[in-house]
């Protein structure tokens, strides 16, 4: 782990490898260590850069409301520390909302985007009160009672069984720090809505989703997929909305295609 000060903040995160550099953005109430099914894998052939966002982790918090665009302007000063100027980026759930963000603001400093069982969607008036909501019942009940309530809703139901799985998805969870949770939630109530943006995206985009994903199955995967011109969408069986944890091996073969792709586009 290595920790740099970024626009007031800690910022811990893990630079692992060597090669092409892929950024891969954590989702909530998550931390970095969701990738670690993907590390040593990738890690052979690039070099992966894995930020805690603020309020997550290892990561100082700095608010009480923390937008998503603040967390894609951390990871653009991050990677202007580390002297890299253009990347792969990756990401899951609220990461892959913060990609997008990303893309907005930083479009020439990404060479291909990988967005897994996320929503490019802005919030309508009834999902916005339910985050202001869930935002004031964390800060006053807890993330570890949210957890236990809401886990299972993470996972398929075949993954539930998986006990390094579920004990691991239990550990970031009830570890992530009330604040952080509800910071985020208060930032996501406000979050852009994206779908303006994917018709944009003029880079080599992959969306995936598990098949039983609770919270953005495959029809929200679809949309965004549909939007983006020349994506490409896969669809992980028998995993919920973690399926880089879920079913690893899968995962990591439909990325590794991916990026093949792309780095073959780059060399005509």
């Amino acid at each position: 782990m290595a920790v740099k000060k970024i626009r007031g903040i800690n910022i811990a995160y893990d630079d692992l490898g060597s090669g092409e550099p892929i950024v891969f953005i954590h989702g909530h109430p998550f931390n970095r260590s969701m990738w670690k099914y993907q590390t040593v894998h990738f890690a052979q052939n690039y070099r992966l850069i894995l930020p805690d966002l603020r309020g997550y982790g290892e990561t100082d918090l700095g608010g009480s409301k923390v937008m998503l665009d603040e967390m894609a302007l951390d990871i653009a000063y991050l990677l202007d520390e580390l002297n890299i100027e253009k990347a792969i980026f990756c990401g899951l759930s609220m990461g892959g909302q913060i990609l997008l963000d990303f893309y907005r603001l930083f479009p020439e400093r990404v060479k291909a985007i990988i967005i897994a069982d996320s929503d490019a969607r802005g919030e309508n008036p009834e999902s916005y009160q339910k985050r202001i909501d869930l935002a004031e019942l964390i800060s006053k009940e807890g993330i570890k009672k949210y957890t236990d309530d809401h886990i299972l809703h993470y996972l398929a139901p075949v993954s539930r069984d998986n006990q390094e799985v579920y004990h691991h998805l239990y550990q970031m969870m009830t570890t992530t720090s009330d604040e952080g949770a509800a910071a985020a939630h208060r930032g996501r109530a406000e979050r852009r809505d994206h779908l303006s943006v994917l018709a944009e995206i003029k880079v080599k985009a992959l969306i995936i989703v598990g098949s039983e994903d609770y919270f953005t199955p495959m029809p929200i995967a679809k949309l965004m997929s549909d939007l983006i011109p020349g994506a490409s969408i896969s669809c992980i069986p028998q995993t919920g909305h973690m399926p880089n944890m879920e079913a690893p091996e899968l995962f990591n073969a439909v990325v590794e295609d991916f990026l093949n792709q792309v780095n073959t586009r780059h060399q005509e």
